[in-house]
């Protein structure tokens, strides 16, 4: 595999500038925001009509990115009242709906006092919970019921969020009870369903077969409400994945999005359709930089020992994949006539888990060189272990406003501890 090189300008050099200030070996994010806005704006350009993008901001929900996507998506999905302060802190405010089991009773009161558009309902219990919330409120809340339904053999992926036993949503064996604890609390209003069952999709016509059996199955469920004429909204969740392996084969948007209209095009009655995509919006923009501290080869194996390591970037870890890795040579002049070898490259950690890729091939590596891991905007340093061996945090910069010129200024900001 040839080493990769490429990466956007304005990037390469808000890297070489923070490097020059550090005096610690560099470890640290770089988000490019234009990218990320150009993006967003691709993806949301391709929906039909009569459908919605929402942002789930547990991919990333740092404040430049949340400030970025707001004026490109039509709302944000959120997951915890730390993520509820967030959005609702935005330049650019948006609606809002609140998912996720196990929510607490004073998230859901602070998220109708702040304005959610929606509950996303995962269990009969939790319906009683949030009449006793809206009716103390003297609030009528519109609700969505998150089904579990059985999903088809051939529907499958690495990562199953329903057609299993799962403390996600309603078994779909459930949902007609679910349906008629809604239509009787008197401050609940049903409007349609939220599903997701599977995550880190990288086969657009498996993921087309799996919307198409939501919208087969959409008529059924709606007929089970007394007032159905009131259900008009599917939410179908996100599960776009990132080909972390092969980065120039990415999954292919704009042919589900064609495949999606001509569906709904044949439906006599078709829902207002909503996505909820973290991953496939937030990942492209991200870079991790580490840079190398040592060589060294133990029992025949090569090893580059970097700053950072698995307690910033865990996604490599928690996906049991091997990342990307371009190498950045410290100096446009070093010597590069050696030949490829296999690399390891690790961490700081005392464990042999903190290991971001295996066996990459690279050459002439010298210490002092930078490392960078693309793909890095989601899942990366917001779900990692920060607190592990007490190490510093790493450093998030931010390069570039969506309103500057192609070649922006970078700004640095220095992480909050993670939700």
């Amino acid at each position: 595999m040839a080493e990769q090189t490429t990466m956007p300008v304005h990037v390469l050099a808000a890297i070489e500038e923070h490097q020059r200030q550090c005096s610690d070996p560099v470890a640290a994010f770089f988000y490019d925001l234009p990218a990320l806005a150009a993006h967003g704006r691709a993806v949301k350009s391709a929906l039909p009509e009569n459908v919605e993008l929402y942002y789930a901001i547990k991919a990333n929900s740092e404040a430049a990115i949340i400030d970025t996507l707001a004026p490109v998506v039509d709302g944000f999905e959120l997951s915890s009242g730390g993520e509820i302060e967030r959005a609702c802190n935005s330049a650019t405010p948006r609606p809002w709906v609140l998912s996720g089991p196990g929510k607490l009773d004073s998230d859901m009161r602070h998220a109708m006092l702040q304005g959610v558009e929606a509950f996303h309902i995962e269990s009969i219990g939790e319906i009683t919970r949030l009449q006793t919330i809206a009716a103390s409120l003297q609030r009528t809340q519109p609700v969505l019921l998150r089904i579990n339904p059985t999903l088809p053999d051939e529907l499958s992926s690495r990562l199953k969020m329903a057609g299993t036993a799962s403390p996600f949503g309603i078994d779909e064996a459930q949902l007609a009870e679910a349906v008629t604890a809604v239509d009787s609390a008197p401050n609940l209003s049903l409007r349609g369903f939220h599903i997701h069952a599977m995550s880190h999709q990288k086969c657009e016509q498996r993921h087309q077969r799996l919307l198409s059996f939501y919208l087969q199955c959409w008529p059924r469920w709606r007929a089970l409400a007394s007032k159905h004429e009131q259900l008009t909204q599917l939410n179908v969740g996100g599960g776009i994945g990132v080909n972390y392996l092969q980065p120039a084969q990415q999954f292919d948007w704009p042919d589900l999005c064609r495949s999606l209209e001509q569906q709904l095009e044949a439906m006599h009655e078709p829902p207002l359709v909503r996505f909820e995509i973290g991953r496939f919006l937030s990942a492209f923009c991200g870079y991790y930089v580490v840079e190398v501290m040592d060589t060294k080869i133990s029992h025949g194996e090569g090893f580059l020992v970097c700053r950072g390591g698995t307690h910033q970037f865990r996604l490599p870890a928690a996906q049991a994949h091997d990342h990307p890795v371009i190498h950045l040579p410290r100096s446009a002049n070093q010597p590069n006539q050696a030949e490829y070898r296999p690399w390891t490259v690790v961490g700081q950690l005392c464990t042999p888990k903190d290991v971001l890729s295996r066996h990459q091939p690279l050459r002439g590596v010298a210490i002092g060189d930078l490392l960078v891991l693309p793909l890095a905007g989601a899942y990366g340093y917001n779900i990692s272990h920060a607190d592990f061996l007490c190490h510093p945090r790493p450093e998030q910069i931010f390069v570039g406003h969506v309103s500057e010129s192609p070649t922006p200024e970078a700004s640095h900001v220095q992480s909050e501890p993670v939700e």
